[in-house]
């Protein structure tokens, strides 16, 4: 949209636009959202101002772009508090020089050791650019159900990649194995193919793209909790971090996807992708579930930006290596080696897929 679009859009209209466009009531659009219906109805009338939190949501479910609709919201935000005072264009400028100044956009400076991967991964996408449409579906299908089997078993399923594939492909009950792990396995599967949807679709990580990604993975689990966030303090498994406290959770996640936005047109997709993996997890916002929903989201990125699902096996070592790299990012803030990681498991799906198609 464009910045004289922008600049006359009013926060009553774009509520009330996208509302209608998506054909919900005010009802509909409160009980979705936790919002007495009465604040929609001011939103909507301009009688009233959402909060941020309450900006990001509705953002969400409606799905307005968010830069657009914070910086309607932070322009009339600005109105409300100078109005016409006679020094209000004078201050504006000046408090866009400081803004400017504090805030300018700059590339995080990365390690030369992360570089240079980089650089190897993004050698071996542009090699790979110009052989995916050989026979790509079979091979795609085939790595698709070793991550799932691979992220199941960094969890703790105990099915092998034959058993795997006998649920999923054969739909077939294995003796011996819990409803637990087979849900898991089917579960885990659909996710993979909802992700890929979103990925066609071009669709922005938003609140509501990662409620429906832990939906799937906890459906016939815990149904209570799927698609919902906790509402019980949680200890982080393999780690001493403790996520936030159930009442910051919300919050955390609001600040979660702002950072995405902020940051995404900034950072490699790599760095990207393992960045919001490990600050999805840190948050912790699910009562279980959170390592495979964060390895899917941060798979979803790698697909949007066309490289391929990045596996992280789940044999002792790598589990052991994975889950300390991430402690480290946690309780050091020092995020090298978890992102160091990030790129070497997308490097070797890289090298695997290559050598696959034989080249």
């Amino acid at each position: 949209m464009s910045r004289q679009l922008k600049t006359f859009l009013k926060m009553k209209t774009l509520l009330k636009n996208a509302r209608e466009l998506k054909g919900l009531k005010t009802r509909e659009v409160a009980q979705l959202l936790g919002i007495d219906q009465a604040l929609i109805s001011k939103f909507e009338s301009g009688t009233r101002k959402p909060t941020r939190e309450q900006v990001v949501k509705l953002a969400s479910l409606l799905e307005i772009d968010l830069e657009t609709i914070m910086v309607v919201w932070l322009k009339e935000k600005i109105l409300y508090e100078i109005g016409e005072d006679e020094f209000a264009l004078k201050a504006l400028l000046v408090a866009e020089e400081e803004i400017r100044y504090q805030s300018k956009p700059s590339k995080k400076k990365l390690s030369t050791t992360l570089q240079k991967i980089l650089d190897e991964i993004d050698t071996l996408k542009t090699k790979l650019d110009g052989f995916l449409q050989f026979d790509s579906y079979r091979i795609a299908q085939a790595l698709e159900l070793e991550y799932t089997f691979e992220s199941n078993r960094i969890e703790g399923n105990t099915m092998t990649l034959r058993e795997t594939d006998l649920v999923i492909n054969e739909g077939l009950t294995i003796s011996g194995k819990s409803m637990r792990e087979h849900l898991e396995v089917i579960n885990h599967q659909e996710a993979i193919a909802y992700i890929k949807d979103l990925m066609q679709r071009n669709s922005s990580i938003n609140e509501r793209e990662v409620l429906s990604i832990h939906n799937l993975i906890l459906r016939g689990i815990h149904p209570e909790d799927a698609g919902r966030y906790r509402k019980v303090q949680v200890m982080i498994q393999g780690s001493s971090h403790m996520p936030p406290q159930p009442f910051l959770v919300a919050k955390e996640m609001e600040n979660f996807f702002i950072w995405y936005e902020t940051n995404k047109s900034i950072l490699h997709p790599i760095v990207l992708a393992a960045e919001i993996h490990e600050r999805l997890v840190t948050i912790h916002p699910f009562i279980d579930g959170n390592g495979r929903t964060s390895r899917l989201v941060m798979n979803l990125i790698l697909l949007q930006h066309g490289y391929i699902i990045a596996n992280i096996k789940g044999d002792y070592d790598s589990r052991m290596q994975y889950y300390q790299a991430l402690e480290t990012a946690q309780t050091k803030n020092n995020k090298e080696d978890f992102l160091l990681f990030i790129a070497q498991m997308e490097k070797e799906s890289l090298e695997r897929y290559l050598n696959i198609i034989g080249q």
